[in-house]
């Protein structure tokens, strides 16, 4: 077992949901096994538009050949272990690169930034998701730090090296924790909802600064929904009440829909904002997906 980096772009020819599955080439089958059962990262290159960087966080749990496509395989991931950065990670800062593993000897950025699948240090994999989910913020880490290990071209046609098998794995106990990832959940989407609800439009904060609203699992935890920011919607105490119980749902088109069920849709229609849509991020990958609300419509609604 081993971290690693996975390189993943939404407009990527490959048949990727991140948190259920990664897909790839049958070439890179033993690079990518080399990840089960431990934690990878997924990266997105700094070539794609306004680029996330190092983004969240994952746990491979085995890998199947792809059923739907020769020649291609699936890593899957486990269950629950999907993780959103709140922070943005760049893939370097003003002291340089954080994953020191992309160096060469002579400390330049080598051809290995360029893998597709790459195998990381825990030193570089806690340098990272420190920064990715470190309510704090901390400082980018300098150069001159500790740790700096070598990776291997993951996807280049060359000999694969094993994985570097360490010991530092701070961070793994956080990433499994349920009290933890709640907490970084709330603040990821009250961040891309700028606390406001999207259902009622309002944007209430108490007397000691924190919002009153609610970061509400579209597809709950209970019922294998993932902590991703997609399956996230910020709703005040009443709109989270009104949507866990079918009361209020929402099309793929973001229409907000109330149930037939309801036994006072004229008191539910006043508490709705004045578009009849939900107020969502801007930036499509924040908004909530499609399967979720879908998943929201065929079961709560």
């Amino acid at each position: 077992m081993g971290f690693g980096v996975f390189i993943h772009r939404s407009d990527s020819i490959y048949d990727d949901s991140p948190a259920e599955q990664y897909q790839f080439p049958g070439q890179y089958l033993g690079r990518v096994q080399a990840c089960v059962g431990d934690w990878i990262i997924y990266y997105e290159p700094r070539k794609v538009a306004a680029t996330r960087g190092y983004f969240a966080v994952a746990k491979v749990e085995r890998v199947i050949p792809d059923p739907k496509a020769p020649g291609m395989y699936l890593a899957l991931i486990e269950h629950g272990s999907y993780l959103d950065f709140i922070n943005p990670v760049p893939f370097s800062g003003p002291d340089g690169v954080i994953e020191r593993g992309v160096l060469n000897e002579e400390g330049r950025i080598s051809g290995r930034a360029q893998a597709a699948v790459r195998p990381i240090s825990a030193a570089d994999f806690n340098r990272i998701v420190s920064i990715g989910i470190d309510e704090d913020e901390p400082e980018l880490p300098r150069l001159d730090e500790p740790g700096v290990t070598h990776a291997v071209d993951g996807f280049a046609d060359e000999a694969q090296a094993p994985f570097i098998f360490e010991q530092e794995r701070d961070r793994v106990m956080q990433l499994s924790s349920r009290i933890v990832r709640n907490r970084l959940f709330r603040r990821l989407v009250l961040h891309a909802y700028d606390k406001r609800c999207a259902i009622t439009g309002l944007k209430l904060i108490n007397g000691g600064g924190r919002a009153e609203v609610d970061a509400a699992h579209i597809r709950p935890v209970e019922a294998s929904g993932p902590d991703i920011l997609s399956n996230g919607i910020a709703l005040s105490g009443t709109a989270h009440w009104m949507f866990d119980r079918g009361l209020i749902g929402l099309s793929d088109d973001l229409d907000i829909l109330i149930s037939r069920h309801a036994n006072d849709p004229d008191s539910i229609q006043g508490l709705l904002n004045k578009t009849g849509k939900a107020i969502v991020p801007g930036r499509v990958f924040e908004r909530p997906h499609p399967q979720f609300l879908r998943w929201h419509r065929e079961n709560c609604f």
